[in-house]
This record gives C-alpha cells, structure tokens and sequence, in this order.
C-alpha cells in the first residue's frame, strides 16, 4: 500500500539552483507541507539517501496512518530510518540520534521531517540525560490524564518552564520527567550539551512555509484519503494490543480511530476529532519553527 503524499513543490527549479548536490540537506515543515515530495525531487535530481526525521514515521504499526513514504517512492531513493521500530517499544530523541550517526558519514543525507527536536539535536547537540525509570513515566502520564498539563508545569524549575514550549503536553511531561527521576531541570542539563552531529554551517537548511489557510484543506483531504487507503483497518490491526502510553501510540488520529473501533465514537466524529488534532499539531509546529529555524531558508508551499 502505498501512502498518501503531497504534490510536488513548483518552486523546486528554483531551490535546486541553490543547493550544492554534495551538501546534506534538511528539509523541515508542517504535516502535510510537501516536505516528502521536496527531499525525494531533491534525491532523484542530486542523489542523496532521505533520511526520516519524524519521530512517529519511526514505528513500524503506523504507516498509513504517519504517511510513511509508500512502496513506489522507497523504490525511486534510498531511504533510511522508516518503520524500523517496533510499535512497542520506546523511542526518543537520543535513539534518533544514535541511529542518524552512522548515516551522515556513509551518505548524502537528505534529512526530512516534522519533528523540530530531531533536527534542534543534530544541529545544536543533544544533553546526554539519563533514561527515565518505566515507573516515573508512568506517574507522569497518570498525573497528565488526572490533572493535566498546568500541575506538571507547575512544578518545573523556572529556567526550564522558559525554556520550553509550555503548550505542548509532550514537552511539559518530558521535562517533568527530567527533574523527577534526575533531580536536575532539563534546562540545567540542555546547558551541558555536547557538540552537534552536524552543524547548521555545513548543511542547507530548508523550512517550508506553509500557512494554516493553505494547509488546513490539505490536511482534511490527506486524512479522507488515509481513510481510503487502510487507515481504519490499520488501526483494528492495533486494537488488541493498544496501549495510550506508548510512544507509538500518539500517531495523530490513531486514539481517534481506536475510539470508534471501541464504538465510543462515530467514524464521522473520529474523523472529525483526528482533522482537529492534526491541525493542532501543525499549529505547535509553525510556532515551534518559527522560534527555533530563524535563520532556516524559507521555501514556500504552493
């Protein structure tokens, strides 16, 4: 089954004539921004292997459902880091990091994806902190459910509550985490990071801009078209073995649409429910790029 993607950018002409076919690129963006279509024009023009750089495109149970790039895209580029984890098992920041490693030096990488913290990682570094205990995250995530996100924020250092994006419940969570299991703010451990894999300097950095007016309809169709593409029936493969509290189970529309296997919700509601929740999503990302990728070339989506 192949996923659905976003057309081709028409500005891709005018991107090539600046980028140098030896040098990585990275490509960042909104869901359903066109990102994919970008690095795979890029690859096939300029060679290159497109690495993934969304940390939900990682596990292997959601594929249609994350638009992990389909069977006729792998086959015209190299891609790495898609599907490889089990949908079961922890995956963060560092494991991304320690699996892109070994990548920068063996290919051209073409790095693309939604996940602002992957690509703040590579190019700025990554604070070694130490694993949470499977306990504490789990207190986390109960007080999360039972108190919400303004009781864990509370609670957080003030040079980490500054430093983080306050709105995004995954962040709030991690930081407090961070200080429960270590004792440290995670503000205090960011500020012993180590060098970047792969400074901004020597790579070219795309963001693609992509306006809520211009994105919102996308998002609507791509995710009727996921619907008629397995979706649903990707997430009855999920149902038995459902768990909220993986990392895997965040893929945007997938608690939606276990809800209306579960006949909690009509698949009209589901739906509904999983379109708002990505254009959430998209707008935490444009904030979270446009306070952290200043200095990133804007390619804009049309």
């Amino acid at each position: 089954m192949t996923a659905c993607k976003s057309p081709l950018l028409p500005a891709t002409d005018d991107v090539f004539a600046d980028i140098p076919p030896d040098r990585p690129v990275l490509i960042a963006g909104p869901t359903a921004s066109g990102k994919s279509a970008l690095a795979l024009a890029i690859a096939e023009a300029q060679g290159g292997t497109i690495i993934n750089a969304d940390a939900l495109q990682v596990f292997t149970n959601w594929r249609v459902l994350t638009a992990r790039p389909g069977e006729d895209d792998l086959a015209r580029a190299p891609h790495a880091l898609y599907g490889h984890v089990p949908g079961d098992a922890a995956y963060s920041v560092g494991h991304w990091l320690r699996d892109v490693a070994p990548l920068l030096e063996t290919a051209r990488p073409i790095i693309v994806g939604g996940t602002g913290l992957y690509f703040a990682a590579l190019t700025e570094g990554l604070a070694e902190i130490p694993a949470t205990p499977s306990a504490i995250r789990a207190e986390a995530h109960d007080r999360m459910t039972r108190e919400g996100r303004e009781a864990l924020l509370a609670e957080l250092d003030t040079a980490t509550a500054a430093r983080i994006d306050t709105r995004n419940p995954m962040r709030v969570q991690r930081a407090w985490e961070v200080q429960r299991s270590t004792g440290r703010g995670l503000a205090a451990w960011q500020d012993d990071t180590p060098p970047p894999l792969l400074p901004l300097a020597r790579a070219t950095a795309l963001l693609i801009d992509a306006p809520k007016d211009w994105l919102t309809p996308r998002i609507e169709t791509r995710f009727d078209r996921m619907l008629d593409e397995g979706a649903l029936d990707e997430a009855r493969a999920n149902l038995a073995a459902w768990d909220a509290t993986r990392p895997s189970s965040r893929a945007i529309g997938a608690a939606e649409l276990i809800a209306h296997l579960r006949a909690e919700l009509t698949l009209d509601d589901a739906r509904a429910a999983a379109i708002i929740a990505t254009r959430q999503y998209a707008k935490r990302q444009r904030t979270w790029f446009r306070a952290r990728m200043r200095s990133w070339r804007q390619v804009p989506a049309a």
